[in-house]
């Protein structure tokens, strides 16, 4: 192990594909690593190698990034996305790449969220699940297999408790204990 840097003022850490990203305790948003798709956030698409300050704004929550997007929540309940949106894992209704934060919808009763290989979910305060992204393999849940490209419903449950994203799969978790999957079962 080796330290980076000497702050010690570092809250919570979130590793992506080939990126990380931390939370300092003033709020503050950092990151570093691959940017080929923009997916730090700070309107480069220049590889950082050492911690990076993404936005000075004090009211980051939660992040999940991987194979270059990334999602965040802020303390206020909005969604946020950036980085490649080739199948549209931002969920701003485009397929355009962003190297800044963009706001996702005008909702502010996000929660919980994943980042797939190319799809995203979220959780949002009432317990409902959504999905937007890549669904080839129906790993969207939604029942089809056609791409979505803002955030969409599944279903009418309002149990759910946390979701994780995987390359061509999706796990879940309900509030009364019961785990849930969906997509490709390739290994089982």
């Amino acid at each position: 192990p080796s330290q980076i840097g000497t702050g010690n003022n570092w809250q919570s850490l979130f590793s992506g594909s080939n990126c990380t990203f931390a939370l300092k305790t003033d709020g503050t948003l950092w990151g570093w690593g691959l940017n080929n798709n923009g997916q730090l956030g700070d309107g480069t698409y220049t590889n950082k190698t050492i911690p990076t300050l993404i936005s000075n704004e004090t009211n980051w929550l939660s992040i999940d990034s991987k194979e270059g997007h990334t999602l965040a929540i802020k303390t206020d309940g909005t969604l946020w996305a950036w980085g490649a949106n080739y199948y549209g894992q931002l969920g701003d209704d485009t397929y355009v790449n962003r190297n800044t934060p963009t706001q996702i919808g005008t909702d502010n009763n996000w929660q919980k969220i994943s980042a797939g290989r190319f799809h995203s979910f979220a959780v949002k305060k009432d317990g409902t699940l959504w999905v937007w992204g890549y669904n080839s393999n129906g790993q969207l849940g939604d029942g089809t297999y056609t791409d979505k490209k803002i955030p969409t419903k599944i279903g009418t449950d309002n149990n759910w408790l946390s979701v994780e994203a995987g390359i061509f799969h999706t796990i879940a978790i309900k509030t009364n204990g019961t785990i849930w999957a969906w997509g490709t079962n390739s290994y089982g």
